[in-house]
């Protein structure tokens, strides 16, 4: 018994031990991602290997593994406001409320703030605007997540080290106000307009924000940097943002950094319930972890790495009730819903005399399968005519914007039967309070397995990486 005991306590001395180690911290937020978005993924990839089961994520391999509540303060089902802010801070909140408490009033303050606190470098990272819900969580105070421009100030006055996303959300729509581009650069922001003028400028900054450029902000706003599934070679990517950001804050004269990134379009593409583009925006999100991965091979006892989400959306199920899935036939869905939707607008305004039912399908059987890898049935066939007949109805009519509306509808049919095909199954375009998944590694991260809360996860990196919590 004695010598049991002697066990027990060594083991504990040495996870100690190993903790006040740990200088590296990760935190991965994918928005929108409960368990069943890792799933369909993982049945995806299985699928594309012609078998049944899973082929898994770098996530979902991690040794620490458990399942997550996700209620606010005040709402069965959270938003990304409260969601985040219970992820951030260790505290709920009412929906819509950004790091304050339900009051709206008292702040309350973040594992970013803690880990500045402690001398640590800090960045925030996201796939969308840094001032939206989730990545505010870790810097902003404020009654509600549409307060955009005070939050943009917030990160201005923030202190931290690193930020990355789309860009601001509206950064020039404050009137008699300097531009929140000019208020960072007062701030001593250095903003570099993607990855290569990272590497020619960001690298030597004091502090840097890195934003997607200005071409890809005049065809998307500023609010997120293009779909994967959509994404070319000139685009910024999720994985260029945290290795820009792992770069950036390694040079700091720190002792250690935390790091938050969150995969923001994950939860956009479930709000749409576009399957496919789902499905990409989890590899997405998990080749970004992979980077870290990278870094954590390195400094295996210093560094933990910890992901989770703020809630599940959309209602994901994997069936429509026959026992069978066919995931497979979504890899020949090669754009995003939104993107068709551009596409076939485009192709309407630049020759409307051209625009005609075998053009749209053209389009539909080289960027979605129809007709070409996905064969559709006849009632499925059915219903794209009928949208079509009645985009053909608005151009006789000579209503632009209405043909805008009936190319929307037919986009959202395309949706639906990619669903359909694929045999998935959505409950609503909303949040559920479904379980979301927690995946960590390195030392003291066993603290998260089995089923927590989403206030019991940033106290407890606070604790790993030893971060005054005041």
């Amino acid at each position: 018994m004695k010598q049991r005991f002697l066990s027990c306590l060594l083991a504990v001395l040495l996870s100690l031990s190993a903790m006040a180690e740990v200088k590296y911290v990760f935190y991965f937020i994918g928005d929108g991602m409960g368990v069943n978005q890792i799933n369909v993924t993982e049945t995806y990839l299985a699928a594309l290997k012609g078998k049944i089961g899973f082929e898994p994520l770098l996530m979902s391999s991690l040794p620490v593994v458990g399942m997550v509540n996700t209620y606010s303060a005040t709402n069965g089902v959270t938003d990304s406001a409260a969601g985040g802010t219970a992820l951030a801070t260790g505290k709920k909140t009412k929906n819509g409320a950004i790091g304050v408490l339900k009051d709206l009033e008292t702040p309350c303050y973040s594992i970013a703030q803690w880990a500045k606190n402690s001398g640590k470098a800090v960045g925030v990272a996201t796939s969308v605007a840094i001032t939206h819900a989730t990545p505010a969580s870790f810097f902003g105070h404020q009654a509600n997540r549409n307060m955009y421009w005070e939050l943009g100030k917030d990160l201005c006055k923030s202190n931290f080290d690193f930020f990355g996303g789309s860009d601001f959300h509206k950064p020039y729509t404050k009137e008699g106000e300097p531009t929140l581009h000019e208020q960072a650069k007062a701030a001593g922001y250095t903003i570099v307009k993607g990855y290569k003028e990272y590497q020619k400028k960001g690298r030597q900054a004091e502090k840097c924000i890195l934003v997607q450029s200005d071409k890809a902000n005049e065809k998307l706003g500023s609010d997120q940097i293009p779909y994967a599934i959509d994404q070319t070679k000139d685009d910024l990517t999720l994985e260029q943002i945290v290795r820009a950001g792992i770069n950036f804050l390694s040079s700091k004269n720190t002792d250690g950094f935390f790091f938050e990134v969150e995969g923001g379009e994950i939860d956009w593409a479930c709000h749409s319930n576009d399957i496919g583009t789902c499905i990409n925006e989890v590899i997405d999100f998990d080749k970004a972890i992979k980077v870290a991965y990278e870094f954590y091979q390195q400094h295996p006892d210093e560094t933990i790495i910890v992901i989770s989400a703020d809630h599940e959306t959309g209602g994901l199920v994997m069936g429509v009730g026959p026992y069978e899935l066919h995931t497979d036939l979504l890899k020949y869905q090669r754009k995003s819903i939104n993107e068709l939707d551009w596409m076939l607008t485009e192709q309407y305004k630049k020759a409307p005399k051209k625009f005609t039912w075998a053009a749209v399908e053209k389009v539909l059987k080289e960027e979605m399968g129809f007709g070409a890898g996905i064969e559709l049935k006849d009632k499925q066939k059915e219903r794209l005519q009928n949208r079509w007949k009645d985009i053909e109805k608005a151009m006789a009519d000579n209503d632009s914007k209405k043909v805008g509306e009936r190319i929307g509808d037919l986009c959202e049919t395309t949706k639906h039967i990619l669903s359909e095909v694929a045999m998935i199954s959505w409950a609503s375009g909303g949040h559920s309070n479904g379980y979301v998944p927690i995946y960590a590694i390195g030392p003291g991260t066993e603290i998260f397995q089995g089923r927590i809360d989403n206030i019991e996860i940033a106290p407890g990196m606070a604790k790993i990486a030893g971060y005054k919590t005041e």
